[in-house]
């Protein structure tokens, strides 16, 4: 292995502290504790500065002296996506600040999973693994089969079969062997901890999981980047396994830590569906212990009923201020249509997950004027277009004259010129 990032990262359990190298590794052999990247602090401040950052590539990799990878050829190049204003829609949603949208639609396969499989993928060609896989709710599934494609690996998904068919649909056309399993997400991630024993692969969710969930915290640091070098007042992040929330957060610190910005408080939010929302009710019965459940309803890109950092993501909410809140089906569906209406966004069901909060904290008057609300739109629309059937705008049929245009528009459309 050639990659000077192992030079100064180790591996670390993040319950009794044992450190280990910087291998193919993810329990701790004495507590089975998860393990994750500790980077030796000195050697980052070296290599790291807002003119090196701002020179660098576009994409994730302009912050490689954070991350524990280097790109391989054929890397996707995902990350720097826009910040959008808002102002439409945090006039609908009652937002009294400004309110941004960190659009991570624009990634290579229009989600944010993109981030992630960059940087475990860049992992285990380092480890020299020639076959990659992934446990997936749906966008991770496609994102891993396009990063092996791209870079000549061998790539096995493993889904529940309930999933929509577009999420099915795009990781078969990318050439990876797709695996449904009669269950849960849940079921189908067990079944690939065994597959993991069994068969050797880089899963970039189980064995690889320490490095793949790095590739999160981007997130944060493009948006204090994007914020000129500054962080916001909130962030709202939709919850699945709880890493997105704990890493974007922890951008937000390892950037204070070396000076980049300033330490301001930043109050972190998160957002659940009401068919899976096991971190809001443990927040809603002020405990610490993450009770799992068993997913419902159509927010499937969340229904991950046993959160691997469901807990780590309970205490950076309450450590930073934030809420947790669950929004029932009709308020998803309600939200991505208003998302799309009022930006030109449109958002899969996280993301309407993800408005439907801002719009709940909105209303219990958590934001104050002048504070800037981020709300991460993590996956794109046409993934789960299904849940928008019959609802999503009318379709005129109309006999090919102007007249008969205009008779069908005016009922439809008061707003729009139609002379009389």
């Amino acid at each position: 292995m050639t990659d000077q990032t192992l030079e100064y990262v180790v591996l670390r359990c993040r319950g009794c502290q044992t450190a280990y190298p910087a291998a193919l590794e993810y329990a701790c052999s004495r507590c089975l504790g998860p393990l994750d990247p500790e980077y030796d602090a000195e050697e980052v401040a070296k290599r790291l500065s807002r003119d090196g950052i701002e020179a660098g590539p576009r994409s994730i990799w302009r912050y490689a002296p954070l991350l524990p990878a280097s790109p391989g050829p054929g890397d996707l190049a995902p990350g720097l996506t826009p910040l959008v204003p808002a102002p439409r829609l945090a006039e609908a949603l009652g937002v009294p600040g400004p309110l941004l949208l960190k659009d991570d639609t624009r990634n290579p396969t229009n989600s944010f999973k993109d981030r992630v499989v960059a940087v475990a993928v860049a992992r285990a060609r380092a480890f020299g693994l020639s076959t990659v896989a992934c446990a997936s709710t749906g966008n991770l599934a496609g994102a891993t089969a396009a990063a092996a494609a791209a870079q000549g690996l061998e790539c096995v998904v493993v889904i529940p079969a309930d999933l929509e068919a577009g999420k099915v649909a795009s990781a078969a056309a990318f050439g990876a062997t797709v695996v449904a399993v009669e269950g849960s997400y849940d079921q189908a991630n067990r079944l690939s901890m065994q597959a993991v024993e069994a068969f050797g692969w880089g899963f970039v969710n189980v064995n690889l999981r320490p490095w793949y969930a790095e590739g999160s915290k981007t997130v944060g640091l493009e948006v204090a980047e994007q914020l000129g070098w500054s962080l916001p007042e909130h962030v709202v992040v939709p919850i699945a396994s709880g890493a997105l929330l704990t890493k974007v957060h922890q951008g937000f610190g390892v950037l204070a830590d070396h000076g980049l910005v300033e330490r301001t408080p930043a109050k972190v939010h998160g957002a659940q569906s009401v068919g899976c929302s096991p971190v809001a009710a443990a927040f809603a019965a002020g405990v610490d212990e993450v009770t799992p459940v068993r997913p419902s309803g159509i927010v499937k890109s969340l229904a991950i009923g046993d959160p691997a950092d469901g807990a780590e993501a309970l205490a950076t909410v309450r450590g930073t201020g934030g809420r947790v809140e669950a929004v029932d089906d009709s308020e998803v569906v309600e939200a991505i249509e208003l998302l799309a209406r009022t930006t030109g966004v449109f958002g899969e069901t996280a993301a309407g997950v993800t408005v439907a909060t801002v719009g709940r904290l909105a209303a219990r008057g958590e934001f104050r004027p002048g504070e800037r609300v981020v709300a991460l739109i993590t996956g794109h629309g046409l993934k789960t277009r299904e849940v928008l059937d019959g609802r999503a705008g009318a379709t005129v049929t109309v006999r090919p004259n102007i007249d008969a245009l205009s008779e069908a528009l005016e009922p439809l459309r008061p707003g729009l010129a139609v002379p009389g």
